[in-house]
């Protein structure tokens, strides 16, 4: 029925736009380095512009303690795309912990942490609790009331569309959509903006009582936006109460409500951030609007083929409406994954791409609810055309004997001529018996098939309801996922390092708590004799102590190997100093760490020998 509309909306869009977050491009000092001299300042540089919070940046020495700095702010000459603090003038030999947290353009929080070296590293043991990007309980409330506005405000948009085009005769009922939406947005954007202040910066749900973060929320864009949201749906309201005293259908001033909703959910999230951002904030608004005018029509439809008599016209009607938001859908979704994923291999490469292909496979679901939504359809609207013709010919047969029965009764009423016949009797008077004694005419076969097909088409509109919410909060996750572009950018803006080999191996061995990285820093990275020292990194981004771990080094062009690096626990990091690598190349370092007493992970990366 819908031309399987929700092929092209979540193939390669959906209703969050899809661009960046800010991801972490370089550092300076760079990660692991080792300084002749002490810094006079920290700077970060970004994929994208990113906001400053009081506490962006969070500096230990290598006792842990925390150092004075000076208040984070953009580099001069760097843009809004850089982050700098400045150190205190004298720092000690050793080595430093760096904890950083700004918000990327789009609103979403991002952090992070590395460590740096003055004169040589140091045996430090300085932990710090870098945290979860988000709080969990902030981030889920965050997220449903995220899930919720998406559902309500295309409830809203979709409903209002319905009804100016569809004009379905039970609209009282399409009316309490229409609140049931309006009030579910209301209280949505009010949680939002709450939460909103605690959301970047980590806290519970209680640090949205604090003053300071009422006035950082009400002084920052994402809440100067959900503000502007706020005003637009007390206008909306004004709007929805004078149509419906006046009964009159949706017009300009409601399409124009529609769009300003739109630009709002555009302007606060992915598509104000990265590249071609007019274009993208353009194609962000109409992908919201064509998701909402289907979504929240389907709803409609749905419930006025529970609730009311709809028909098929009127379903006719909407399907056209649909394939208009799947032409816009086509554009804009083709559009938005190109910016989103940037490579084709990012689209398995990447958690960002392989939500989408997750996405993929509910939309084979939804092409076959979809298919059969538009075969009931097309039968109902015959069932209804044969119901048609038929009371039209029931009609012209009910005419046709009123005729005989009024020219039976002016023979009766009008005298006979003197010596004339008398009226006949026998066949001639069968007209008038048989109008007197025909049965009853038996219900329609058309009306009985007409009301299977349109229990049918309840059914089948009732299962793309349900999969097109489940696949809405699958774009609800992708729109706080770092998109493939972006980490292909700060992959790819990383500067090389000069001198030691400096090597991050994420790993995860499957339990709770057992994720983190090891970073591997071979001095100097030459042919000969080499120094090694290996840090673990506990998921809170402090150091982390583990029962083992391993190192061995393999060269496949020339059949060397493994070699094992034989790293001893040196107290706070693990290391050896007499490593020999004989040849210049591509080595394969397998990196094995061992978190408790049964599990241990091996991760291999490529390292690069001259």
């Amino acid at each position: 029925m819908l031309l399987g509309t929700l092929l092209v909306l979540f193939l390669l869009g959906g209703t969050g736009p899809a661009s960046a977050h800010a991801a972490l491009r370089a550092t300076d000092p760079e990660d692991g380095s080792v300084l002749k001299s002490a810094p006079r300042d920290i700077t970060l540089t970004f994929t994208e512009s990113v906001g400053l919070l009081e506490d962006s940046f969070r500096v230990l020495d290598p006792d842990g303690r925390r150092l004075r700095t000076g208040e984070p702010e953009h580099a001069r000459g760097g843009g809004a795309e850089t982050a700098t603090v400045t150190l205190p003038a004298k720092l000690a030999e050793g080595t430093y912990t760096v904890a950083w947290r700004v918000v990327s353009a789009d609103s979403h929080p991002v952090s992070g942490a590395f460590t740096f070296s003055v004169g040589k590293p140091s045996l430090t043991t300085a932990t710090i609790d870098t945290g979860p990007t988000e709080d969990p309980a902030t981030k889920s409330l965050y997220n449903i009331a995220r899930y919720l506005a998406y559902l309500a405000v295309a409830l809203l948009i979709g409903t209002a569309t319905f009804m100016a085009v569809c004009r379905p005769p039970d609209a009282p009922v399409l009316h309490r959509l229409l609140k049931a939406g309006w009030w579910t947005l209301l209280g949505a954007t009010l949680a939002l903006l709450v939460l909103r202040a605690p959301y970047e910066s980590g806290e519970g749900p209680l640090g949205a009582l604090s003053a300071d973060s009422v006035t950082r929320t009400l002084t920052g864009r994402p809440g100067e936006v959900l503000l502007a949201r706020l005003a637009l749906l007390l206008v909306a309201a004004l709007y929805l109460l004078r149509l419906a005293r006046l009964r009159k259908p949706f017009g300009w001033a409601g399409a124009a409500l529609a769009v300003g909703l739109a630009v709002t959910w555009a302007a606060g999230e992915h598509a104000s951030a990265g590249i071609q951002v007019p274009v993208a904030m353009t194609s962000s608004a109409l992908h919201l609007l064509a998701t909402a005018v289907w979504l929240g029509g389907l709803t409609a439809l749905l419930v006025t083929l529970y609730r009311a008599r709809l028909t098929a016209a009127a379903v006719t009607r909407f399907s056209r409406v649909a394939f208009v938001s799947v032409t816009v859908l086509v554009v804009t979704g083709v559009y938005q994954s190109w910016r989103g994923l940037g490579s084709w291999d990012a689209l398995t490469g990447t958690t960002y791409g392989r939500l989408l292909t997750l996405k993929l496979a509910a939309v084979v679901l939804l092409l076959g609810a979809a298919a059969l939504s538009r075969r009931w359809t097309a039968r109902l609207a015959t069932v209804d055309a044969e119901t048609a013709e038929t009371a039209e010919t029931g009609e012209t047969a009910e005419t046709a004997e009123t005729v005989v029965e009024a020219e039976a009764a002016v023979r009766e009423k009008v005298p006979e001529p003197v010596g004339g016949p008398s009226l006949p009797e026998g066949p001639e008077a069968a007209p008038e018996s048989s109008a007197a004694e025909s049965p009853e005419p038996e219900p329609s076969a058309a009306v009985e098939a007409g009301s299977e097909q349109r229990g049918a088409l309840r059914r089948s509109v009732l299962a793309e309801v349900a999969v097109g919410a489940a696949v809405l909060a699958v774009t609800t996750l992708l729109t706080s996922t770092l998109p493939g572009r972006a980490e292909a950018e700060a992959a790819a803006g990383a500067p090389a390092v000069v001198g030691a080999s400096v090597t991050n191996v994420p790993f995860d061995v499957g339990t709770p708590g057992g994720h983190g990285k090891v970073q591997v820093t071979i001095d100097p990275g030459r042919v000969g004799d080499n120094s090694i020292e290996a840090l673990v990194y506990g998921p809170d981004g402090g150091v982390s102590v583990v029962p083992e771990l391993r190192i061995s080094f393999t060269l496949p062009a020339k059949d060397i190997g493994p070699v094992d690096a034989e790293l001893t626990d040196k107290g706070g990091y693990w290391g050896n100093s007499f490593l020999n690598l004989p040849i210049a190349g591509k080595w394969e370092m397998k990196v094995t760490v061992r978190t408790t007493e049964v599990d241990q992970v091996s991760e291999t990366r490529t390292v690069v020998i001259r």
